[in-house]
């Protein structure tokens, strides 16, 4: 598979999926999964999304940082479903970090303007002692579907990408 068409794919499914699916694990080896809105960051690939500092994959983070995701999109037919999976470092964001990229967040996750302007928290409602956060998924690993496999014997496979093939995201 050519490289560039590899971050042609991995561009379509960031610019297309609206969630992502982040798992963690607590410090009593509970595994969990929560569904996400996000947006992302290249070079290098990260994802951004805010969450509530009291839910289950929040905690997890602050005791457990490593993490594990996957975003797909659908089409209508069977060959235009496509995906990715990823582990990652996961932390929450800095004060000035958050100053950074607040704007970046909520143009992704509301795009349409009037939505923005009616649900986005202001960026003091995501920094201590606000019971709201941003966070920051360092991708450390990228696997797409391998379609080419799957089309001639039906067996669902991954094919990992390097990080150096995304920079021009």
């Amino acid at each position: 598979m050519a490289e560039d068409s590899l971050a042609t794919r991995t561009r379509r499914l960031l610019d297309e999926a609206k969630y992502l699916s982040l798992a963690t694990v607590s410090t009593d080896e509970q595994p969990w999964s929560t569904v996400l809105q996000y947006a992302w960051l290249p070079d290098p690939l990260r994802f951004l999304f805010g969450s509530a500092i009291q839910s289950r994959h929040s905690n997890d983070i602050t005791t457990r940082p490593l993490v594990s995701g996957s975003l797909f999109v659908a089409g209508n037919e069977l060959m235009a479903v496509d995906g990715a999976q990823f582990n990652g470092v996961c932390r929450e964001l800095s004060s000035a970090e958050v100053e950074l990229y607040h704007a970046t967040f909520y143009d992704a996750v509301l795009p349409d303007a009037k939505d923005r302007a009616e649900y986005t928290l202001p960026a003091s409602a995501l920094v201590a002692p606000a019971p709201h956060r941003l966070y920051l998924v360092e991708v450390e690993q990228w696997w797409l579907v391998d379609t080419r496999t799957w089309a001639e014997d039906r067996i669902d496979r991954r094919v990992k990408i390097p990080l150096s093939a995304l920079t021009s995201l």
